[in-house]
Formats: C-alpha cells, sequence, structure tokens
C-alpha cells in the first residue's frame, strides 16, 4: 500500500465578493444549483482541508456565515475584483498557505485540491490549462503578503500578473476541463443542471 502524504495546514478562501455583473447583479455564491446555493457545494468540498475557511463576501454576509469560519470584506466599497478578496485573505488567514477558490465552480473535486496542496513549497501554485494560468484556482504561501500589499499599493489588480511574478509552479489540467467550469451565467447554471 502506498504511504499518502500529508497535507500542508492551510487555510481556505472562497471568493464571493465580485457584482455578479453576469447574473444581472444577483450575489453568484447565493444561486441555487440543483436545490442548493453554489456555496453550498464548494464548502462541502473544503471543509475537510481546514479548521480556517474564510469566505470573501462584499453583501449577504448573514446568509454565508453558516458556511464560513469566517468573513472577510473588501477595504473598498466599489468591488475592486478578486486581488482585493485574495489581499484580505492573506491577511486574514492563520496557516502559513492560502487555498484560493472561486464560488461558482461547484464541480471542483478533492484531487484538484490535493494536487494543488501537494505541490505547497515557497513559491504560489496555480492551476494552468494549455497555456493559460488560472489565478482564482491557487495556492499561496501566507509568507507573500507582504509583496501584494506592495504591489497593491502601486496599483496592481491583477491575480494572474502578480502571482506570475512569483515563478508559480503549474497544476496542469486539460483544456475545457469540467471541473473548473464556472457557473457563471444562467445559461451555464442551466445547461449543467440538464
Amino acid at each position: 500500500m502506498p504511504a499518502t502524504t500529508a497535507l500542508p495546514a492551510c487555510s481556505v478562501l472562497l471568493l464571493c465578493g465580485g457584482r455578479g455583473q453576469r447574473m444581472g447583479g444577483r450575489d453568484k455564491g447565493l444561486i441555487e444549483w440543483q436545490g442548493r446555493p453554489l456555496i453550498a457545494w464548494l464548502h462541502d468540498l473544503v471543509r475537510p482541508l481546514s479548521d480556517d475557511l474564510i469566505i470573501s463576501c462584499n453583501r449577504n454576509s448573514e446568509r454565508y456565515k453558516p458556511f464560513a469560519d469566517r468573513l472577510i470584506a473588501d477595504d473598498d466599497e466599489h468591488y475592486p475584483g478578486p486581488l482585493a478578496g485574495i489581499r484580505a485573505g492573506l491577511q486574514a488567514a492563520r496557516h502559513d498557505y492560502l487555498l484560493v477558490l472561486p464560488c461558482d465552480t461547484p464541480l471542483l473535486d478533492r484531487a484538484l485540491l490535493e494536487a494543488l496542496l501537494g505541490k505547497a513549497g515557497s513559491q504560489p501554485v496555480m492551476v494552468r490549462q494549455g497555456d493559460f494560468w488560472e489565478p482564482l484556482f491557487s495556492l499561496i504561501p501566507k509568507a507573500l503578503g507582504s509583496t501584494l500589499e506592495e504591489a497593491w499599493l502601486a496599483g496592481e489588480r491583477s491575480p494572474q500578473r502578480w502571482l506570475c511574478q512569483h515563478d508559480p509552479i503549474a497544476v496542469v489540467c486539460p483544456p475545457n476541463d469540467p471541473r473548473l467550469a464556472n457557473l457563471n451565467t444562467p445559461e451555464l447554471l442551466a445547461q449543467v443542471s440538464e
């Protein structure tokens, strides 16, 4: 029987702080899919991985509270994007690594999360599909928080650009990997429900 490698302790950040523009302004994490809010699917997947489950949300905090150990919000009310949530998540994280995931990907599986965690080290770990990095599926060392703060103050708002400055390690997924499907429009939600 092969020895199983222990996964590193991590904090988990579920990003739910966007405007939901493609959903007509609805809060994506709370949209129902197969009878449950999208956030519930992610919560069930990541809960066994961490005792520090953080949700980044800028509204509906009372509805998100049952799915998290802690809630955080951007320090800017104008929805500055996912890097703001990552920045707040790194500041709040209690463990040495922060596993970052979007709230609208209920088809993610444990194997992909273990692949990210299994490459933990001093560099960020990020999913890559072909030539495309997927920064919202990443494992970030908390030690990089100070570099993010510097980049943020210098005007950086792209998670991909910031992470790529730190020589990320790739977890390669095939193009159109269904696990990474963002169900972020009514049409996609309906298609995957069929």
